[in-house]
């Protein structure tokens, strides 16, 4: 006889835990690197793609976490407002999408200094970030909690990380641009993918599809991102939904938004040991 599964470390009655989270907000990186030519507020990643997005959310009740960078909340703030108004997070992605890793201390005492004036004008707490690039420096906790920020989505592992800020990891395989951008080769050839992909799209849900059942037999967690700029066309719009039912279809698995889920770790560290 087969011994009883171990009691889930999620509340009841789920095995697992998912969040919908997206990245970039407009064109803040392109301005911060001189490239974007056309009028501040007209990226149609915000105009076109997203409220495709966010329509494809509340078909299918999923609540989301948006990682946008503060020097966006400005120049979008109808975005802003509907991503709010429909029960998503906006969460913290640096100001400019500066690459985190890069930053000296002052650069980051600065980019939080910034961030934060920003943040107050638009009237939004922030309670969660994602550095750019993926990687967090040393330093970056203790201003993490100096200024309330109660969770941080880095490349890691799930978690209490330093000064007791919990830690929601995404991993690349996860992103939809590890799968469809060029300059991702790399990573993917570092991860044991083809530098060339002839079916992304069927990559990704593939490998989003096997990841989910994997944590519902794990407990784990799984963080999904993707990026509203590169919903370009059809083909990745039908994949993104279908991405989206089958997420909304695992009964058995806590979709919810970051600060959500990092909440309820923080409440039950026991069961959640590492962080980094």
């Amino acid at each position: 006889m087969s011994p009883p599964p171990p009691p889930s470390r999620w509340p009841a009655p789920y095995k697992a835990a998912i969040s919908f989270t997206m990245d970039n907000l407009g064109e803040a990186q392109d301005v911060l690197n001189g490239k974007w030519p056309h009028p501040i507020g007209t990226h149609p990643a915000v105009t076109n793609q997203l409220p495709r997005m966010l329509s494809l959310l509340e078909k299918h009740n999923i609540k989301a976490t948006y990682f946008a960078e503060s020097w966006s909340l400005s120049a979008y703030p109808d975005a802003i407002k509907s991503l709010q108004d429909a029960g998503h997070e906006v969460a913290w992605h640096g100001y400019q999408h500066e690459v985190w890793k890069h930053l000296s201390p002052e650069a980051e005492q600065e980019n939080f200094d910034k961030s934060w004036e920003e943040a107050r004008k638009a009237g939004i707490k922030y309670e969660g970030f994602r550095p750019p690039g993926g990687s967090i420096n040393d330093g970056t906790w203790g201003l993490l909690k100096e200024h309330g920020v109660r969770y941080v989505s880095p490349l890691g592992e799930l978690g209490i990380g330093k000064e007791g800020v919990v830690v929601l990891p995404f991993e690349w395989r996860g992103v939809d641009a590890f799968w469809y951008m060029d300059k991702f080769r790399g990573i993917r050839e570092d991860h044991g993918e083809r530098e060339e992909l002839e079916n992304p799209e069927e990559d990704l849900k593939g490998w989003l599809t096997s990841k989910m059942e994997e944590i519902r037999q794990t407990g784990g967690y799984l963080s999904v991102l993707f990026h509203p700029f590169l919903q370009t066309d059809e083909k990745k719009f039908a994949m993104l939904e279908e991405v989206l039912g089958r997420i909304a279809a695992k009964k058995d698995v806590w979709v919810a938004p970051c600060r959500e889920v990092a909440e309820w770790v923080r409440g039950h560290s026991g069961s959640f040991e590492g962080g980094r």
